[in-house]
């Protein structure tokens, strides 16, 4: 018996590819020390502490890249629309994770 999904595939991999950038853009281009550590005298001991909560971020988006690139590249999930699904589900789930550990670990080493 097949099981058709009630969604498209794209949208769930554009939602990750989305979050994946802002992560990366937030990480990588500082965005993230620029919204949480701009100005001031401890902006140095600032980014270093941001950048602790990045490596911590960090490990959810290693998880959330896995999961969804598992998802398009494994037979399985390719065969099997309710596992593509829970994988492609548990890659957007730990991208907004990663995102969500971010922006708090920003707000607390402000």
């Amino acid at each position: 018996m097949r099981v058709q999904l009630r969604f498209s595939p794209v949208i769930p991999t554009i939602a990750s590819f989305l979050l994946a950038a802002l992560w990366g853009l937030s990480v990588f281009a500082g965005w993230g020390a620029q919204a949480f550590c701009a100005g001031g005298e401890a902006a140095s001991l600032c980014s270093q502490r941001l950048s602790t909560v990045s490596a911590v971020s960090g490990l959810f988006a290693v998880l959330a890249a896995c999961c969804t690139v598992a998802a398009w590249l494994l037979p399985w999930p390719r065969h099997d629309p309710h596992a593509f699904a829970r994988l492609m589900g548990a890659g957007v789930l730990a991208w907004i994770v990663a995102e969500g550990v971010l922006f708090l670990g920003g707000l607390l080493v402000r």
